[in-house]
């Protein structure tokens, strides 16, 4: 089942657009890669999880560890793969979300549940499950063997044009959104998902699409300001 979970009158104003359109996209929308028909992939969920802030709305991002064997460093929001005894995607989500980043799952409020995704990848489909935080509770990577860190990013500042650009793999022939804010680098395939969220939810300004970066040099400078060190210039 795909589309609203409850009635977007239940929700923040902010919020109710996003809720209203979940039942009316498709995975289309969202990637050009669909579902395998064979079952040959894993089913999994992410939580995409929207609270008032002290800055307005924002959403909840990971960052895996670095030693991770996939995906490691990247950003995310919280999630994982299904198992027995979930309670379809909206269960998978929120026992994800809380063995990793500590959410209570009885403050959370799922609103909507968007089409299955297929990351060619890590070979999983994934659902994003739509929340909203109607309890805030504190988070923090509760295994560091898993997650390096736990953000909640402010709407505003992923959408402010001046942390946003388009990062490509050479060689690859993919390219796609990325954002550089709060200390993350966000790109794959939840920058993708974030930016069309963001899109859909009515938030989005104005930004530079013709501002293409190189993965690597762009994954290098960012962890330079980071650091706060220089990149050595490429000869």
């Amino acid at each position: 089942m795909t589309g609203p979970l409850v009635d977007p009158d239940d929700v923040p104003a902010w919020l109710r657009s996003l809720v209203k359109i979940s039942g009316d996209v498709g995975a289309e929308t969202f990637s050009r890669f669909s579902v395998p028909p064979d079952a040959s992939y894993r089913p999994a969920s992410v939580l995409m999880l929207f609270g008032d802030g002290p800055h307005g709305p924002d959403v909840l991002l990971q960052r895996r560890a670095d030693t991770l064997g996939s995906h490691a460093g990247q950003v995310a929001f919280p999630g994982g793969g299904a198992e027995p005894g979930d309670d379809g995607p909206v269960g998978t989500a929120l026992r994800e979300a809380e063995e990793e980043t500590g959410v209570v799952p009885s403050g959370v409020l799922p609103v909507a549940v968007f089409p299955e995704l297929f990351v060619p990848v890590s070979g999983f489909a994934v659902t994003p499950v739509l929340a909203y935080w109607r309890t805030p509770s504190p988070v923090h990577a509760v295994d560091p063997g898993e997650t390096a860190a736990v953000a909640r990013v402010p709407v505003a500042e992923l959408t402010d044009p001046a942390n946003r650009f388009q990062v490509e793999r050479k060689g690859f022939g993919w390219k796609g959104p990325a954002f550089d804010v709060g200390g993350l680098f966000v790109w794959g395939f939840t920058g993708g998902l974030l930016s069309m969220t963001l899109s859909l939810g009515g938030w989005d300004r104005d930004w530079d699409h013709g501002d293409v970066r190189e993965l690597d040099v762009a994954l290098a400078e960012h962890q330079a300001r980071v650091d706060g060190r220089q990149v050595p210039e490429k000869e």
